[in-house]
């Protein structure tokens, strides 16, 4: 068995705690603490939550995409498949170091996608993004922390709230998607999404796609047009 390496640690902004890339062969995993984040084997959630997503905005002409969250760039490559030549795909990372790994040791991983001249890696908290639109997206995608309920960072409650939840409504065109990963149902953010002025499901997926894994949860939220 190939052991673990860590290969670099960053301190998450406005906080304590630190998240450590780890390489074992040619698997990576992203940490916080002893609650793994992501894993570069585990992918099919994450292209879900892009390929369910753009299912529901085939119509829409030059499309719009934030993605909040760049992570392994499951959700953007698969967003990438999904979109025509004409799309825009703006990318909301709060962490640097995300970046910068993506462009160093998980190079490989990424592929072209960070140099496709339809994306767009912005170094920010999505939040910000959201709340400084109006009308720009046709899809808001979020894989920010572990859902609805901050793990990561206190902060992206923020996101989850009725507030933020409006704000998103917000920054939709009138039929956009706003779609929300976590790694666990939660009934409570369901309604709170109906509140919100939004038709709402929530989808089980697996975490590994068609060969099984853990069963995670993807919300999509409709803004009526």
């Amino acid at each position: 068995m190939i052991p673990w390496t860590v290969i670099d640690t960053a301190i998450m902004p406005g906080g304590t705690d630190t998240l450590r890339l780890k390489q074992r062969g040619t698997e990576f995993s992203i940490m916080l603490g002893t609650n793994e984040l992501m894993n570069s084997r585990l992918s099919g959630s994450e292209e879900a939550l892009a390929k369910l997503s753009c299912d529901r905005i085939r119509s829409a002409s030059r499309s719009a995409i934030l993605i909040g969250g760049l992570g392994m760039g499951f959700t953007l490559r698969a967003a990438l498949k999904e979109v025509g030549d004409t799309a825009s795909i703006v990318v909301a990372e709060l962490v640097p170091a995300v970046i910068a790994w993506a462009r160093g040791p998980m190079a490989e991983v990424f592929g072209d996608s960070l140099s496709d001249p339809r994306v767009t890696i912005r170094e920010s908290d999505v939040g910000a993004l959201i709340r400084a639109e109006r009308a720009a997206y046709d899809a808001i995608l979020l894989d920010v922390d572990n859902g609805p309920e901050a793990l990561t960072r206190p902060a992206n409650d923020d996101i989850y709230n009725l507030a933020g939840l409006h704000a998103a409504k917000a920054a939709l065109r009138p039929g956009g998607v706003l779609a929300v990963w976590s790694s666990a149902p939660d009934s409570q953010f369901t309604r709170r999404l109906k509140t919100a002025g939004f038709v709402a499901e929530d989808v089980s997926v697996r975490a590994n796609g068609k060969r099984g894994g853990a069963r995670h949860t993807i919300w999509l939220a409709v803004k009526k047009a």
